[in-house]
């Protein structure tokens, strides 16, 4: 059986090392490596290891998912990307697929059931959960009938002023009064361009965000007598 040689990006270094201790117990698998999201030395150490699967935790890193996998993809192009994880929210299911992911696999699931994933993504295959995959198949299809070239395409027009505002350095209140809207329903878009930016705060969404080209909007020039 061909070994399969995994590399395992979790910030929380305990579960990494109580699941390469489980994996161990499968002559076919293999933990090559473990890394933080944000180990600067994570692409060099993909690059030489060259791994079959990369397993991602998208609800404990410390950078932009999307960021995350695209350094991934670039540090190891024939690597395989799965996003092992405990959230169950259809949204970032959908911008793990959006962001490169080739399956999403629950941490609640038993040993077996990883295995066989794995496995099956080894060989090609993806799998997303029954209960999600209509969400992703109907997201990824929008996608592709609205011509999108990037995370910032699967935001409604709101979504999208509210994170100008936030890459313009607004704060809740200021969005509000900048758009009209109340704080609780900025509060609400704030929490959708989140999800679907695949990150988890204002400045991670910020990164996103100028990372996919959208830039600080120019000032108003003061006017002078």
């Amino acid at each position: 059986m061909e070994l399969i040689k995994l590399w395992l990006v979790d910030d929380h270094a305990l579960l990494t090392e109580a699941l390469t201790t489980r994996l161990a117990a499968f002559s076919d698998l293999w933990v090559a490596g473990r890394s933080a999201s944000d180990d600067p030395r994570l692409p060099t150490k993909l690059a030489q290891e060259r791994p079959t699967i990369i397993t991602v935790e998208p609800e404990a890193i410390r950078v932009p998912q999307a960021e995350l996998f695209a350094t991934l993809r670039a540090a190891a192009p024939e690597a395989r990307l799965v996003a092992l994880t405990g959230s169950k929210d259809p949204a970032r299911a959908l911008a793990a697929a959006r962001a490169g992911a080739d399956a999403w696999i629950s941490k609640a699931s038993g040993m077996a059931h990883l295995v066989e994933v794995l496995r099956g993504v080894a060989r090609g295959d993806a799998w997303f959960p029954p209960r999600l995959l209509g969400v992703v198949l109907r997201g990824l299809r929008d996608d592709l009938l609205r011509g999108a070239d990037g995370p910032l395409d699967a935001l409604s027009g709101r979504e999208r002023e509210v994170l100008e505002c936030m890459v313009d350095g607004m704060r809740g209140p200021q969005i509000a009064a900048e758009l009209g809207l109340s704080t609780n329903t900025v509060r609400t878009h704030t929490h959708s361009v989140y999800a679907k930016l695949g990150v988890h705060s204002r400045l991670q969404a910020v990164s996103a965000a100028r990372a996919a080209g959208l830039l600080p909007r120019a000032k108003d020039p003061v006017q002078t007598s």
